[in-house]
């Protein structure tokens, strides 16, 4: 009994950090609907800010007020950010604010690095806090006991902030409807701010608290951002009690695990999400979405048409010079290049449920990597021919999708992007830990292609056929019925349904079939290195595709192709210098405050602005020209006024 009581007291003492930064990251979802990646970047600066004020400010006083500080410090920097960053793409689409974000952690991460160096630093012991408390017989940090005190008086603080004072009646009008917040006449911007402002100073509070339990280093930032996803995604968005409640039950869960099944400790906290989403579909605490809410990537300015003749000559010079690169690039050239074209038809099946669908998935890479394992797995044990492996890679994929697909299906938005990861960390877990059939940590390694196609120049060609030929195969289903029927399904599901369109039947098709599609990458890529791991199946990978989507441009399909080919040459270029995040994440930056419909829609409004739109998805071209007779602009907006909706 001693025991039992120890381990929930040591589950709540390690909620009160994680209840401080998921409490951060619920309020500022609620009010901005930010899906703030950034915000375990602030929770590792208050760490770092707390242990360097710890060493100029001595005793328990110095200690706490360390910690304050801190707190505040991180607060100020987050205003920055809101302001320099994310106020200028309030108005683009929710998850559009992710590769921001995204690029805010880069920043963050290699001026940490300049500031504090490489090494983890041990945090200081809180004065008068120190040594243990026998309860039952079993020892007790007094530290912790400590922080179980706090958490309560910190949950009560948040709670009057928001439900008795003017501040927390603007903060819950605008979580509940902001449009109506601004006709009010509430300054909306400030208002942000001042939620930033407290969800940074939470998270940096939460950094700093926890110093005397695991001190500091450079990757506190993604050890963490999984688990307040997954504790403000069960508590509900934008719920605090619904945090404290979800913390505490992930705290206090994983003690026990790591004590009767370790093996869990990977994924228990994923399995709790799932069955919570599953039964309760927006959270314990949540409440129903509404249309533009929670990770919604809006709707597209024109109809997407199959492209023109000139587009599609472009595509085809372009084909031919890729074909000719053997001939005048060399071996290290083809390799990128099969490189960047792997990852693009994986980031396009991405794009293919993202921009057509409205389906936001945080765990793609489950068949990406999954379509890996499926051909590695039938080499190494069944001897496999090449080609066989290869055909069978995206059906094995296509299947996992098909299955994952229909038990995410009757979420939206943001739950849905979790539950996906929830079942793609489920899938990584099983590769990891099985170590006797998949190699676990080591991976599988002699996975190598036909004799035919075991050299550079082969494969690459290989790669370029079937690379090439999956992006067009999205881009044919994207112009078919079926795609249509897809975008109509994303947006008015109730117009759809009354046409006699199943939308949860084509959105779960359209699901599995982009998992298909990305286990086809996967058996590229496994061929091409001759080898398989486990982080292929991580959420990064998935990240990594959100990111260049977004990048590229989310309303065109050509978003994904331009995103990814940009940045993973971008990438190859900057990872030669020491510094290359702070680069590439200043350069992310950049092109999202300049460009918020990504690149490629850019491009396009760049297009139209010097006279002729060369719109890459659409099968016509506009003259502007102030020159244009009466006429001609007559029958023009006629055209424009009559074209089909999608």
């Amino acid at each position: 009994m001693g025991l039992f009581v120890a381990q929930v007291l040591t589950g709540l003492a390690n909620a009160a950090a994680l209840f401080l930064v998921a409490s951060g990251l619920s309020l500022i979802f609620g009010v901005t609907r930010i899906v703030n990646f950034a915000h375990g970047s602030f929770y590792m600066l208050g760490a770092f800010i707390g242990y360097s004020l710890m060493q100029v400010l001595p005793g328990m006083f110095g200690f706490w007020a360390s910690v304050v500080l801190a707190g505040l410090a991180v607060g100020v920097i987050g205003v920055i950010v809101e302001i320099c960053v994310l106020r200028p793409v309030y108005k683009a689409p929710e998850l559009f604010q992710l590769v921001a974000t995204f690029g805010v952690i880069l920043v963050i991460q290699d001026l940490a690095l300049l500031t504090w160096g490489a090494d983890d630093v041990l945090g200081p012991r809180a004065p008068g806090l120190k040594g243990i408390v026998r309860i039952m017989d079993e020892p007790v940090p007094k530290y912790d006991l400590a922080l179980i005190a706090i958490t309560p008086f910190i949950l009560f603080g948040l709670w009057y902030l928001i439900a008795r004072t003017r501040v927390g009646i603007l903060v819950r009008a605008a979580t509940q409807d902001r449009e109506m917040v601004g006709a009010l006449g509430v300054n909306q911007a400030w208002l942000f701010t001042g939620v930033f402002f407290l969800g940074a100073t939470l998270a940096g509070l939460g950094g700093a608290i926890q110093l005397p339990k695991g001190g500091a280093d450079l990757l506190m930032d993604f050890n963490i951002l999984a688990a307040i996803f997954v504790v403000v995604v069960i508590g509900g968005m934008g719920s605090l009690p619904g945090a404290y409640v979800a913390a505490v039950l992930i705290s206090v869960l994983n003690v026990f695990g790591v004590t009767y099944l370790p093996q869990s400790t990977l994924v228990l906290m994923f399995v709790v999400m799932a069955v919570v989403l599953m039964i309760k579909p927006y959270g314990l605490f949540g409440r129903e979405e509404v249309a533009g809410e929670h990770g919604q990537v809006g709707e597209p300015e024109r109809p997407i048409k199959p492209a023109g003749i000139k587009v599609r000559v472009l595509v085809a010079v372009g084909i031919l010079l890729l074909a000719l690169l053997p001939v005048f690039g060399s071996s290290f050239s083809q390799v990128l290049t099969a490189d960047v074209i792997i990852f693009c038809l994986f980031a396009a099946s991405l794009h293919f449920i993202l921009g057509l669908g409205g389906l936001v998935s945080f765990g793609h890479a489950a068949y990406f990597g999954g379509g890996a394992y499926v051909a590695a797995l039938l080499v190494s044990y069944l001897q496999t021919p090449m080609e066989i492996a290869f055909l069978l890679a995206p059906v094995g994929a296509g299947f996992a999708a098909f299955i994952i697909g229909w038990l995410c299906m009757r979420l939206t938005g943001v739950y849905f992007a979790m539950l996906t990861l929830a079942f793609a960390q489920l899938l990584w877990s099983l590769v990891y830990q099985w170590g006797e059939f998949t190699g676990g940590d080591d991976g599988l390694v002699d996975i190598w292609p036909s004799e035919w196609l075991n050299s550079t120049t082969p494969y690459y060609y290989f790669t370029l056929v079937f690379g090439i030929g999956g992006i067009l195969l999205l881009r044919h289903v994207a112009h078919s019925p079926f795609g249509y029927a897809l975008r109509a399904s994303r947006d008015s599901a109730r117009q759809a349904e009354a046409t006699g369109i199943n939308t949860k039947r084509v959105q779960w098709l359209a699901f599995t079939f982009a998992g298909a599609v990305a286990g086809l990458s996967g058996a590229l890529f496994v061929f091409s290195k001759g080898s398989v791991f486990p982080t292929e199946l991580e959420v990064a990978r998935s990240f990594d595709a959100l990111i260049v989507i977004f990048l590229g441009g989310v309303k065109t399909l050509s978003g994904a192709i331009v995103g990814g080919a940009s940045l993973e040459y971008a990438k190859d270029f900057l990872t030669r210098f020491e510094y290359w995040r702070l680069t590439l994440g200043l350069i992310i930056i950049f092109v999202v405050i300049l460009a918020p419909e990504g690149i490629s829609g850019t491009l396009r409004k760049l297009a139209e602005r010097i006279g002729i739109m060369k719109d890459p998805d659409s099968n016509h071209s506009k003259i502007r020209n102030p020159a244009v007779n009466a006429k001609a602009h007559t029958r023009e907006n006629t055209r424009e006024n009559t074209r089909e909706d999608p």
